[in-house]
């Protein structure tokens, strides 16, 4: 019999449950594709992946999940590759696998709780992923990613604890991830903070030697999250924020929190208590009314801010949000800018990465051996090594984006 397969798309978390799922299935002839929705693109990639799945398995079980699947759970029941679809909640749960029904999706702003997953170790990574937090309370205008995966909610931090040092035995990196990671523990007892739940995990697992934070939410970056991220050497000097924009106005539309000024005086504050911090950020292209100027005000948040590791978004409608009612960019305007952005986003990462040569680095190796990344996340090219073991290394070239050692 074939072994299960389970095709991640998207996010850390969708990674960390993909392990759960992969342990739950044990030894099935079964294809899971655990799909995104954060734009119109992820999902036509969710479809692609199903009809290559299939081709490629042809007798095996194919289901899907994932957030696209919890949206529109029936617009992939109704593709003749699928054979399942199961929700965000169930996907974590064992009896779910075990049943027959060709939908099982729940509503997902009914659950209140989430739980540390399953996976005892993730034996294809160098680094393993611990789910602290589910779910999201905003409602940027843009984002549909709520209502796949509901509100939020906190995993106790003794759970968080127990399953960090579980994976400390086998991992040299364990990476915190959430849908909102900065809104971890209002839901909990004595409501805890993001910067508590990482002081406790670093004092009671003294065999961790690196911890990494997936994205954050500038905003919600207190003094003492701030305190570790410039001071812990064990909570890795790479910082992801969550800032979409950089210009005012189309913050305010976005429904965002902050403002561009709070962006760049955080990122100054981050560099000058900690020089070796790299900054990465999520910035979307052609926001709807989004004029020329006000893209230009994005377009400098990257030199601004220090970007050197950047995701840029071409901006699409999702159905339910309130940006899809506004006002549009039109789309090749939209293609043209996300290039522009990745342009002058390129550009600042090769400066950052030229200034590294020289230096030396903890790189933590990665399969197949001859590759890693340090711990200001820059990708780094070695002689082959243990995958999995730490090592130290000088930097003296760059070549296509990589340092190499």
């Amino acid at each position: 019999m074939s072994s299960p397969h389970v095709i991640s798309l998207g996010c850390r978390l969708n990674l960390a449950e993909s392990e759960t799922i992969r342990t739950l299935l044990s030894d099935r002839d079964t294809v899971v594709i655990n799909s995104c929705a954060v734009t119109n693109e992820a999902v036509k990639q969710t479809r692609q992946a199903i009809r290559r799945a299939r081709r490629e398995r042809p007798g095996a079980e194919l289901v899907v999940t994932g957030c696209a699947a919890q949206i529109d759970p029936q617009a992939f029941a109704a593709m003749p590759e699928v054979d399942r679809v199961i929700g965000n909640a169930e996907k974590l749960m064992y009896s779910a696998w075990k049943a027959a029904a060709p939908v099982m999706v729940q509503d997902i702003m009914a659950v209140r709780e989430t739980a540390p997953h399953l996976a005892a170790s993730f034996s294809t990574h160098a680094r393993a992923f611990v789910e602290v937090q589910n779910g999201c309370d905003h409602r940027c205008t843009f984002c549909a990613i709520p209502y796949g995966r509901g509100n939020s909610r906190s995993v106790p931090a003794g759970a968080v604890i127990d399953r960090v040092s579980a994976l400390a035995e086998s991992h040299a990196e364990v990476v915190l991830t959430g849908v909102d990671l900065t809104s971890y523990g209002p839901d909990l007892p004595g409501a805890p903070s993001l910067g508590q739940l990482v002081e406790r995990i670093l004092a009671h697992v003294p065999k961790l030697r690196r911890l990494r934070l997936s994205s954050l939410d500038g905003i919600e970056v207190d003094d003492r999250l701030f305190a570790l991220l410039t001071g812990e050497p064990r909570l890795m000097p790479h910082v992801h924020l969550s800032l979409q924009a950089g210009d005012d106005m189309i913050l305010k539309r976005m429904k965002r929190r902050h403002s561009r000024a709070q962006s760049v005086a955080l990122a100054e504050r981050l560099r000058m208590a900690r020089p070796d911090i790299a900054i990465g950020a999520d910035l979307i292209a052609g926001f709807p009314t989004e004029t020329e100027e006000m893209f230009e005000n994005s377009l400098a948040l990257i030199a601004d801010c220090g970007i050197v590791h950047a995701h840029i978004f071409p901006y699409s409608p999702r159905n339910g949000t309130p940006a899809a009612k506004m006002p549009q960019v039109e789309p090749e305007i939209v293609k043209v800018r996300a290039a522009r952005l990745r342009t002058e986003a390129a550009r600042v990462r090769d400066n950052w990465l030229q200034s590294l040569v020289g230096s030396t680095q903890q790189v933590l190796v990665e399969r197949p051996g001859e590759r890693g990344h340090a711990g200001n996340f820059a990708e780094v090219r070695l002689a082959p090594q243990e995958v999995g073991e730490i090592v130290s290394v000088k930097i003296v070239d760059v070549r296509e984006g990589k340092l190499i050692a």
